[in-house]
């Protein structure tokens, strides 16, 4: 049992912030599990720490409007690519045997390539291929998680969370666009794509439920789920876009959500097998505050396999989300150009195929 819960403190952590949906600009950012995964506070004594160090990668390339894929931009060439990785150190800490404080520093790094942005996809754009990209660090989170149960008096447990995202990422990143201006022949800095900036500019809150259940000795059920709270609307940043009375658009600051469930298989030599189902995106409408904007909704269902192991005070933990269902859904101001032109208006975005993710977790300090 000891092993399960080892395996589950990695297993958890690396659930949040993979932002898997490319240009749906999912950070995934909970608060109770460190902010990078829910768990990571999982049965710590008074004065125990637990390091946990992260790593995901995924490459986006794929355009859905709604849940239909337009496989003609990548037989075209005009399909926009994505390449993003993302490094999380997170320190949680035991304040009593139910209560632990949680605090992460995200760094990010992306790389976009795209035509349509520099001048334009063929027939009527130039055509022409060029990147943009970002690095650094991005929205800091405290947080603080409490069990339901007391520990070691049951076999199961389910924790609650509350945690602060803090607008410290870079939100106006810029870097240089091809073929400008009106007869695109300047070259100019400007934002770069909200997919890929830093942060979203806005201060959040994040609410969490975990748990974990074994129902025998080799096998536990897991779960996580979040929701981000960004009540701030617009974070000033303009786009290039306008909305249906013409009005330049800003970048949104929306809400983000996400649920995992699974089930490990533990084997008696610290090895164990992981499958299960993840839920994760962006909402058209946050809970509180407005939603005007510019924002990428949608959300993406993928099945997971993974493995990982336990030693002593160390846990590893490796997985491969491999999506199964995109759904690009419409925006605020996709319904309000559908209202008022009475034409059907949805967006596009590009989402993954698959996400890598890599966890490791130390617990040191306390009584173990």
């Amino acid at each position: 049992m000891i092993r399960i819960i080892s395996l589950l403190i990695c297993f958890l952590f690396t659930f949040v912030e993979s932002k898997a949906q490319g240009c749906v600009a999912t950070r995934g950012m909970s608060s109770c599990g460190g902010g990078t995964g829910m768990g990571t506070g999982i049965n710590l004594s008074p004065g125990e720490w637990n390091l946990v160090t992260g790593f995901r990668y995924f490459e986006s390339f794929r355009h859905f409007r709604g849940d239909h894929e337009e496989p003609e931009r990548v037989a075209n060439g005009t399909e926009v690519w994505n390449w993003s990785s993302f490094l999380d150190v997170t320190l949680n800490y035991g304040i009593t045997d139910q209560l632990y404080a949680t605090a992460t520093l995200p760094y990010m790094h992306h790389n976009r390539s795209s035509m349509y942005e520099h001048g334009g996809n063929p027939p009527n754009g130039l055509g022409q291929r060029h990147s943009t990209g970002s690095s650094g660090l991005s929205d800091i989170r405290f947080g603080v998680g409490y069990w339901l149960f007391e520990p070691f008096e049951h076999d199961f447990n389910y924790a609650i969370g509350l945690g602060v995202k803090l607008p410290n990422g870079q939100f106006d990143c810029q870097d240089l666009f091809y073929n400008q201006g009106q007869k695109r022949d300047t070259n100019m800095l400007q934002f770069v794509d909200q997919s890929i900036q830093l942060g979203d500019g806005g201060t959040g809150i994040s609410l969490d439920l975990q748990g974990y259940h074994p129902i025998s000795h080799e096998i536990a059920i897991v779960m996580n789920a979040f929701y981000m709270l960004n009540p701030r609307e617009t974070n000033g940043i303009p786009t290039l876009r306008k909305d249906v009375f013409g009005n330049t658009l800003e970048y949104s600051v929306p809400d983000q959500y996400g649920a995992r469930i699974g089930a490990f298989y533990n084997s008696t030599f610290g090895l164990s097998g992981y499958f299960g189902g993840r839920i994760e995106g962006v909402p058209s409408h946050d809970a509180f505050g407005g939603s005007r904007g510019f924002r990428r909704p949608g959300y993406s269902v993928a099945i997971e396999p993974g493995i990982s192991y336990a030693f002593n005070s160390m846990s590893a933990f490796f997985s491969v989300p491999l999506a199964v269902y995109r759904n690009r859904v419409q925006s605020y101001d996709d319904l309000e150009k559908t209202r008022v032109s009475g034409v059907f208006t949805n967006g596009d975005a590009a989402f993954a195929d698959y996400l890598i993710s890599f966890g490791i977790s130390y617990r040191f300090g306390g009584s173990h």
